[in-house]
C-alpha cells in the first residue's frame, strides 16, 4: 500500500500472467505518480475473482473477457459480478484481443475497454476519467490562511515559491496569496497529478504556464525565469516531455 490523499482497490483478473503483469506494473507507476494509496489484486480465472468478491470490495476490475474454454469467460463473470453478488458500482474495464462484444456487453455496463498489447497512456486516461467521475480529482488547489480555507483554480496558478516556511501562490493577472506551508506537501498532496513540475526546492510551476524549458531554466509566459536545481535537470526534462507525449495522444 502506497500513502496517498485517498484509496483505490483494483482486481485485476486474466489468466495471461504477462498481461496481469505488464497492467499491474502500470497502474503501480500510475497510482504512485498520482499520490494515490491503492490495493491491487490479481487472479488468473473468473472462479476465483467470484470467490474473492463475496467479502471484498474492488473499485476497478479490469476484467479479460477470453479465458480457457473450461472456464467462466468474462462476460459470465460480470454477469454474476452485476446480478448474482449484486455489485452495480464496482467500474469493469474489460481486455481483449479484439473489439467485437458491445451488445454481449451492454447490460454489464463496462466503464471501459483496452485492447491488448496494453497501452500505459490509455490505462492513465481510463484511471484519470475515473477519478473525475468520481469526484477524486478536483482541480481547486485548498490552503489555509489565518482560520480561513481558501481555494485558486488550478489553472489559475501559474507557480509557487516558497520562502522558508511561508509559500507565495503566484497567479494569472499577477495576483498573489500568501500561506505557511511546505512546497513539497503542496506538491505530493495535491499538485503532482495535475502536471505541476517540481523544478527547485523553491519552485513548483504549472505546466500550462511554461513558454519555454532550457537545460536549466524554465521561462514562463509572462517572461519570468525560474531556475531548475541541477539534480533535477534530468528528471524534469523527462516529466515535461512525458507530459507532451501523454496530450498529444488525448
Amino acid at each position: 500500500m502506497e500513502r496517498g490523499l485517498f484509496m483505490i482497490t483494483v482486481a485485476i483478473c486474466d489468466d495471461e500472467k504477462q498481461i496481469t503483469s505488464e497492467l499491474e506494473q502500470s497502474l503501480l507507476d500510475i497510482f504512485r505518480k498520482m499520490n494515490i494509496k491503492y490495493e491491487i489484486d490479481v487472479f488468473y480465472t473468473g472462479v476465483e475473482l467470484c470467490t474473492h468478491i463475496k467479502s471484498t470490495y474492488y473499485d476497478l476490475i479490469f476484467l479479460d473477457i477470453e479465458f480457457d474454454k473450461d472456464e467462466l469467460n468474462g462476460i459470465e463473470v460480470g454477469k454474476l459480478i452485476r446480478n448474482t453478488h449484486a455489485n452495480q458500482t464496482s467500474s469493469i474495464i474489460y481486455i481483449s484481443w479484439e473489439m467485437k462484444y458491445a451488445m454481449e456487453l451492454f447490460d454489464i455496463r463496462p466503464f471501459n475497454f483496452l485492447i491488448k498489447p496494453l497501452d500505459d497512456e490509455k490505462i492513465e486516461q481510463i484511471i484519470r476519467l475515473y477519478l473525475q467521475l468520481k469526484g477524486q480529482w478536483t482541480e481547486v488547489f485548498t490552503y489555509k490562511s489565518g482560520h480561513h480555507i481558501l481555494k485558486a483554480q488550478m489553472k489559475d496558478i501559474v507557480y509557487l515559491e516558497s520562502n522558508k516556511r511561508k509559500v507565495t501562490l503566484h497567479l494569472t493577472g499577477g495576483q498573489k496569496e500568501e500561506f505557511y506551508g511546505t512546497l513539497k506537501e503542496a506538491y505530493q498532496n495535491q499538485l503532482q497529478r495535475f502536471d505541476f513540475l517540481l523544478i527547485h526546492a523553491a519552485y513548483i510551476v504549472n505546466y500550462d504556464h511554461v513558454a519555454i524549458l532550457k537545460y536549466d531554466v524554465l521561462v514562463l509566459t509572462d517572461g519570468t525565469s525560474l531556475p531548475i536545481s541541477r539534480h533535477r535537470r534530468k528528471e524534469i526534462g523527462k516529466a515535461y516531455y512525458d507530459i507532451i507525449k501523454r496530450r498529444s495522444a488525448q
